[in-house]
């Protein structure tokens, strides 16, 4: 485990290490990783979004890193390659078959290899599930997701059930972290040791019924 005391070097040895580690990164030598500061560089190419995703998630996990520059270019092999027509088809029916996401609230434009979903859900988990559906498909090049958030009903005693939420999670130090909620945005602000246990903690937060938007103020030491 990396120590409080690790240096950039360190870091960046720990988040290759990772890179090796995890068998959904095809060619983990092929990604540059350069750390100023505690925050993460990452460059290179890669031949699906979903490989870029597994790349940026493996330097996140990592103990001391503050934040994660992902500057790596998706370069699809020749028979990757799907005319947009073709994406969009596979998008719609792959959305389709998603139980979790409401498709009749969705709209799906793809330009050049990249989605764009629009429309209103109203939990925070169909939005990035719909996110998650897109960018495992072959040809995929990135993913705008431009949905937005509509709860039919905001509780009264939210603040209290997200900071509920916070002391049941294991993966989270809720007396490290504070609460605010107004017109159903969230704000968090607190230390936490990595940046995992930040996302988590905004992960919480979006669960609960009403909240149409995070702030994630909370910084890693």
């Amino acid at each position: 485990m990396t120590q409080a005391t690790s240096t950039d070097m360190d870091i960046r040895n720990d988040v290759e290490a990772e890179l090796l580690w995890n068998p959904r990164i095809v060619h983990p030598n092929a990604i540059g990783v350069a750390v100023q500061n505690g925050v993460v560089t990452l460059t290179g190419q890669v031949s699906t979004y979903v490989e870029k995703m597994a790349v940026e998630s493996a330097a996140f996990r990592v103990s001391q890193v503050k934040a994660v520059a992902d500057d790596i270019a998706i370069v699809l092999p020749t028979m990757g390659e799907r005319t947009d027509t073709d994406l969009a088809t596979a998008v719609l029916t792959t959305l389709k078959w998603d139980a979790i996401v409401p498709t009749d609230t969705l709209e799906v434009v793809v330009t050049k290899g990249w989605v764009t979903l629009k429309g209103d859900v109203e939990w925070q988990f169909q939005r990035s599930a719909a996110q998650s559906a897109c960018y495992r498909l072959a040809g995929v090049k990135g993913v705008s997701n431009l949905l937005t958030v509509k709860p039919h009903a905001v509780p009264a005693d939210i603040k209290q059930q997200i900071h509920k939420a916070l002391l049941r999670n294991a993966e989270t130090d809720a007396n490290a972290i504070s609460v605010e909620v107004h017109d159903a945005t969230a704000s968090l602000r607190g230390s936490v040791r990595t940046l995992a246990e930040k996302q988590e903690a905004e992960a919480v937060a979006w669960s609960a019924r009403g909240i149409t938007a995070v702030e994630n103020h909370i910084t890693v030491y």
